[in-house]
């Protein structure tokens, strides 16, 4: 059986941390942020966790 291979956008987009849990980058920073309040644009600017229902799927796609 071939190896598995890892899927090639996930990795760039996600990061597992020392717990195992996912870590990924907030939506909606790319362009369009002089109408967003300073506010909105600090919440958005650090990483959340990824929710814990669509953890196990993005383990697989990282062959995890």
């Amino acid at each position: 059986m071939p190896k598995m291979k890892t899927h090639s956008s996930a990795k760039k987009r996600f990061t597992v941390t020392g717990s195992g849990k996912v870590k990924r980058f907030q939506a909606n920073t790319s362009h369009l942020m002089r109408s967003r309040t300073k506010s909105r644009k600090n919440r958005l600017c650090g990483s959340t966790l990824v929710s814990v229902a669509d953890e196990k799927r993005i383990k697989r796609m990282l062959c995890l």
